[in-house]
């Protein structure tokens, strides 16, 4: 069996039950897990030198579209609020194929590699020309990255008074059929599974009310996760009340969409007693800030959220929207934000981080990820803090108010999946290439 020994590792931040952070250590990592922690380790195994490194648990990405890294900073879809920004982009997205969807998630999967991220989901809820979730799933495999895909749906187009159009949109007997296929060809439920498929209907206003309940049933009979956009911004409280005379925690809670199985994307417009009702269910939430911020949908109420008890992770969101998948920004970005709305002391560093690592885990219902502890996955990220992000740093560990915002290593599992700043599980050089030139042939099509 396979050993890797970190080496007097400067700090490391566990992340664990007491929040522990050890100075000088090694870690022994064993067939995919944590086997030891502690001074003067010794092994016959590779050896990592982390004297110069904090080292964290693998940062996790809990909301993303993939297949949006190809539709970057386009033009007629920057300035836009939500609703206007999807129709721009709907008519380039349903020009893509299954080579579209495969490249855009290697790149962001590699890019979200770079910045830290360890196990990521992904919300993929259009299949056009042939696409199906079976691309990112090889994808992410070929990355090496632990891995959470939705298979999400859009079933209400334009003529029936859906935002979508017509040609992006399915049939639902044909969506709940394709949800099975794939959580029976691809799901692991076990302890250190690489890849576990959740149900995600898009949103409240691309699918019937039939669908959220009827895939509600499905996933609980599957035994797998719930995941959909809710209560993003002002629009989509206005259509939630207009179209089925309640807010969308209500809405969600009728149709079996609370419990700690769910999770939700965004939640920026959740009022009091919607976040009793996630906090009292254990419902989940996926904080996309950044995202938020460039949609100009708002702050939503982390601080609040996480003291009534609600569990929150840190997502990236689609890159049309954000537009970097760099994870450890983003955690950076939901402290600085937290601070705006509520002052300097509302989010520390440290909680930021801690979201962004075991929070994210938790909200996945990884309970065997997300810390560095013995009896864990072997998920770390190594950040190199000799260098001029963290120069003339005081507290060093306190990694998001200095950096640096690139890893210097990453493990998953174990296996390294970036070494010395680069990926070294695929020619990423190669992936750039086909990447733009996919991204030039869909912008000449316009």
């Amino acid at each position: 069996m396979s050993e890797i020994l970190i080496r007097n590792a400067q700090t490391v931040l566990t992340m664990d039950d007491t929040e522990q952070e050890l100075s000088g250590v090694d870690i022994r990592l064993r067939g995919g897990i944590i086997a030891e922690i502690g001074p003067g380790l010794h092994s016959t195994g590779e050896v990592i030198d982390a004297g110069q490194c904090i080292v964290t648990p693998g940062l996790v990405n809990t909301h993303h579209h993939l297949y949006q890294t190809l539709t970057r900073a386009v033009p007629g879809g920057q300035d836009a609020l939500l609703f206007g920004w999807l129709k721009t982009l709907y008519p380039i997205w349903s020009r893509f194929g299954p080579d579209e969807m495969f490249i855009s998630a290697q790149i962001g999967l590699a890019e979200l590699a770079l910045s830290g991220c360890t196990m990521s989901s992904d919300h993929l809820y259009l299949y056009p020309n042939g696409a199906r979730l079976d691309d990112t799933i090889h994808a992410a495999a070929e990355v090496g990255l632990r891995f959470h895909p939705t298979r999400g749906a859009m079933s209400i187009g334009e003529s029936a008074g859906g935002l979508p159009p017509d040609a992006l949109v399915e049939d639902e007997a044909a969506i709940l059929e394709d949800c099975i296929r794939v959580i029976d060809a691809f799901h692991d439920s076990s302890d250190g599974a690489m890849v576990r498929v959740g149900v995600a209907p898009c949103s409240p206003f691309s699918v019937s009310r039939e669908l959220m309940r009827d895939a509600a049933l499905l996933a609980r009979d599957k035994g797998v996760m719930l995941h959909t956009h809710l209560a993003e911004n002002d629009e989509d409280i206005a259509y939630s009340q207009a179209q089925f005379g309640c807010r969308p925690g209500q809405y969600a809670e009728d149709l079996g969409w609370t419990g700690d199985d769910v999770w939700h994307a965004h939640c920026v417009k959740l009022d009091g007693q919607e976040i009793d009702l996630f906090a009292k269910s254990r419902t989940g939430v996926a904080h996309c800030p950044c995202s938020n911020c460039r949609l100009g949908s708002g702050i939503a109420p982390v601080r609040a959220m996480r003291d009534a008890g609600v569990k929150v992770g840190l997502g990236v969101d689609g890159s049309a929207s954000n537009d970097a998948g760099n994870l450890i920004a983003e955690a950076r970005q939901s402290m600085l934000l937290q601070r705006v709305a509520r002052g300097a002391d509302a989010m520390s560093a440290r909680e930021a981080l801690r979201i962004a690592t075991r929070g994210g885990a938790e909200v996945l219902g990884r309970h065997d990820c997300g810390q560095i502890a013995v009896g864990k996955r072997a998920d770390l990220a190594l950040w190199d803090v000799s260098g001029i992000e963290s120069a003339g740093s005081w507290d060093k560990a306190a990694l998001l108010l200095a950096g640096p915002t690139r890893v210097r290593h990453l493990l998953v599992e174990g296996r390294s999946v970036v070494r010395d700043g680069a990926i070294v599980t695929f020619d990423l050089s190669q992936a750039i290439v086909k990447q733009n030139r996919l991204a030039l042939a869909l912008a000449e099509q316009i």
